[in-house]
């Protein structure tokens, strides 16, 4: 299989303030981006991660479609985009895959398990690339992995090119 690791967990929360404020203080996570109100971005401290905690606030405790509080979904890594394509694949072969984004950092792919429980699987753009990403657009688009692949060719990062930077 071509997961390498774990790369960040997704929590819906109550109170986004008072959780950012826990996992800082606690954990001694750092913000890396914070839309108020609405969801967080926090870093591991030493992480060469984007995020490794995204909070996304449900105040009431219950969102559309049966969504509740707790996890939201699990980012496994992979190390090259032709090890993404091919998870693609498998994921749509058994019907589970339920989405895809380009995060500009990041090319994720979406899906769901058996049990419905979400989960994303992605390949993590160099990390010396992320500023020239970060100013090439919205901070979330339609992914095109063709076009990635003819981009990036199959450039192993991660875990992949033996570290995690």
């Amino acid at each position: 299989m071509a997961v390498r690791r774990l790369n960040h967990a997704v929590l819906y929360v109550r109170d986004l303030a008072s959780t950012v404020d826990f996992y800082t203080y606690a954990l001694g996570f750092e913000v890396r981006m914070e839309i108020p109100g609405t969801a967080a971005f926090l870093r591991a401290p030493g992480s060469a991660n984007d995020h490794d905690l995204g909070l996304f606030s449900v105040p009431d405790g219950a969102l559309p479609g049966g969504a509740y509080l707790g996890l939201y979904h699990l980012a496994w890594e992979v190390g090259t985009l032709a090890e993404l394509a091919e998870i693609r694949e498998r994921l749509a072969a058994r019907h589970a895959l339920v989405g895809a984004s380009d995060h500009r950092v990041s090319k994720s792919l979406y899906a769901k398990d058996p049990s419905g429980i979400e989960f994303e699987v992605m390949w993590r753009v160099p990390a010396e690339d992320w500023d020239q990403e970060m100013a090439t657009g919205a901070m979330i688009g339609p992914l095109d992995l063709e076009r990635e692949l003819a981009r990036w060719g199959d450039r192993a990062t991660g875990a992949a090119a033996g570290s995690v930077t």
